[in-house]
C-alpha cells in the first residue's frame, strides 16, 4: 500500500467513525458505506490535475 492510498484509508476511516457517531451508519449497512466513502475519496484524490483545473474555471 502507498502512502497516498493509506491516506485515502484513514481518511475513510475517520469520515466512517463520525457517521457511526451521530448514527448515520448502521452495521447492516457498513460494507457499502465504506466503500462508497472510499470510491469518492479516491477518485477526488485522484482525479487528473486537468479535470481539477476545468472545474475551477
Amino acid at each position: 500500500m502507498n502512502k497516498i492510498d493509506e491516506l485515502i484509508f484513514r481518511a475513510t476511516k475517520e469520515i466512517m467513525v463520525k457517521f457511526i457517531e451521530i448514527g448515520r451508519v448502521s452495521p447492516t449497512g457498513f460494507h457499502e458505506t465504506f466503500k462508497a466513502v472510499y470510491n469518492t475519496i479516491q477518485e477526488t484524490v485522484k482525479q487528473p490535475e486537468d479535470t481539477l483545473e476545468e472545474e475551477n474555471e
